[in-house]
């Protein structure tokens, strides 16, 4: 009976442990960051009613083997919708995509996909990569409007991270029309002076943002002029600007 009654405990731990395990989030976290993928143009405010992808625009995370921008999720199932005015960034043929991970895990490799035809795989040699990759990746001479599907397999799980990119590539659209000179006017007043705006000045206890400081959840810093709130604590370094990093910092 004594046994029996101190195995009672020890049945309870395993349960538990098991419990925290399976409730454990995922332990790798990516996107692309540039040029921004859809889940970037959302986090960033360029697309409006993205739901919850404006939150944590590197958890886009579903099997290996899928062609859907969601990943098969469906609360990000906005990034499958074609309709929603996604912004194209104007490219060339060879393009460099800048992936940024907020948390990191052994790569198998990289793929890159144009109308399910793969045009590039870049292996990870099962390693745990940096903090940002970058890839140069040719799109095999097509022009026009694209759409650009990036997946990033994780090596010792069977899931992947899922970035979609909408290019631009070439000219494209009508040419850009030669500008009609006005007309002369006879007489013109001379212009009333304008005086020129007070610049904004960023809240009290706000710091430049820099690469090696150590920041905590509320902290402000301003980046190339704009305010950015800390939302996730962490040690900046570069490739974590706040403009490339929406899950770490949020514009106010």
């Amino acid at each position: 009976m004594r046994k029996a009654i101190a195995a009672i405990p020890l049945t309870l731990a395993a349960v538990a442990a098991a419990l925290v395990a399976t409730a454990s989030p995922a332990s790798a976290h990516g996107y692309i960051s540039s040029p921004p993928s859809r889940q970037a143009m959302c986090a960033q405010g360029r697309v409006a009613n993205c739901g919850q992808i404006v939150y944590e625009p590197q958890s886009v995370e579903g099997p290996k083997g899928l062609t859907s921008c969601s990943g098969g999720n469906s609360q990000f199932s906005q990034l499958d919708d074609p309709n929603k005015g996604w912004p194209a960034t104007s490219v060339g043929n060879t393009v460099t995509f800048n992936w940024v991970f907020t948390a990191r895990h052994a790569t198998a490799n990289f793929e890159y996909f144009v109308g399910g035809t793969r045009i590039a795989n870049i292996d990870g040699g099962n390693q745990q990569p940096p903090a940002t990759v970058s890839h140069t990746v040719s799109l095999g001479g097509r022009t026009g409007r694209i759409l650009v599907l990036a997946r990033w397999n994780i090596a010792d799980t069977g899931n992947a991270f899922y970035s979609c990119v909408d290019l631009q590539v070439g000219t494209g659209g009508n040419p850009t029309p030669t500008p009609t000179q006005p007309s002369p006017s006879p007489t013109r007043p001379s212009p009333t002076p304008t005086t020129s705006p007070t610049a904004t000045q960023p809240p009290a206890g706000t710091t430049t943002w820099a690469a090696g400081t150590a920041y905590k959840v509320g902290d402000r810093v301003t980046y190339n002029g704009v305010t950015y709130q800390c939302r996730q604590a962490h040690t900046a370094i570069a490739g974590w600007e706040p403009p490339n990093v929406p899950a770490l910092w949020q514009r106010v």
